[in-house]
């Protein structure tokens, strides 16, 4: 069982028990519980082996893991007999979420714990 969920601009396939670093993402704390999210950008689901279908309503739930910065990318501009270089660096910022559950139409499918 899995889903294609879209988020930040890019689509990842997820399925419940997995862990997925996204775009930074804005989450909302329910009190004791851990922070969660809500995607309902999903495009795909897939039940069982081979087929995948556009479900009417799904949305898929995630607990947040953590925050961080990817690895430093270094871009490096050159023009050549001119004397020009210029090195910058980039860092992006990600969320380290886990899915707990996928729901399509009304079935909900979970991590076997």
């Amino acid at each position: 069982m899995y889903a294609v969920i879209r988020t930040g601009g890019k689509q990842y396939r997820v399925a419940p028990g997995d862990v997925v670093k996204i775009e930074s993402v804005v989450s909302q704390e329910n009190g004791d519980q851990a922070k969660t999210i809500e995607f309902s950008d999903v495009l795909a689901v897939s039940a069982e082996a081979g087929t995948v279908a556009k479900p009417a309503t799904a949305k898929v739930t995630a607990e947040v893991l953590g925050e961080g910065r990817g690895d430093k990318i270094l871009v490096f501009h050159l023009k050549r007999k001119k004397q020009y270089k210029k090195l910058q660096g980039h860092r992006q910022n990600f969320t380290e979420v886990r899915i707990k559950a996928i729901e399509a139409d009304g079935v909900t499918y979970t991590a076997a714990s």
